[in-house]
C-alpha cells in the first residue's frame, strides 16, 4: 500500500496554549489527538506520529560547498512550519485525505498529504 505524509501546519512558536483558547482546549484536543493515534494503530495503518519541537530549536546544515555551513533556526522564515507528522500507510489518496480530515479535526490543525515517491 502507498505511504502518505500527514504534516501538522502550524505556529511558529507556542505561546502559553499555543493555537488553543484555553488550557481546557488544549487537553481536550491532546486526548482526542492521542484516541486518533490509538486507533491508527490498531487499524494498522500508522508506521509513524509524532510532535516536533518549537522551529527556533532546529539546525540548518548545508555541505554543498566545500565547508559545511551549520545556521541555527528554520531554513526559511514564515509564520508556519511542520509541528508534528504521521506516516501511515493506506490504499489510496482518498483513504489519506479521509484520515487527514480527521486528524485536522482533532489536533485543530490544517493537515498537508504527501505521497511518499517510491510507495509501492
Amino acid at each position: 500500500m502507498p505511504k502518505y505524509l500527514m504534516s501538522v501546519i502550524g505556529p511558529a512558536e507556542y505561546t502559553g496554549f499555543g493555537a488553543y483558547a484555553s488550557k481546557s482546549e488544549m487537553r481536550e484536543s491532546m486526548a482526542q489527538t492521542g484516541a486518533f493515534n490509538a486507533r491508527l494503530r490498531e487499524q494498522g495503518v500508522l508506521d509513524f506520529v509524532d510532535g516536533l519541537a518549537p522551529a527556533s530549536t532546529s539546525t540548518v546544515v548545508d555541505a554543498r560547498g566545500p565547508q559545511t555551513m551549520l545556521t541555527d533556526g528554520p531554513y526559511v522564515e514564515t509564520k508556519e512550519y511542520l509541528n508534528g507528522l504521521w506516516i501511515i500507510d493506506v490504499p489510496d489518496l482518498d483513504a489519506a485525505l479521509r484520515y487527514a480530515a480527521e486528524a485536522s479535526s482533532v489536533c485543530r490543525s490544517r493537515i498537508e498529504v504527501r505521497p511518499f515517491h517510491l510507495s509501492s
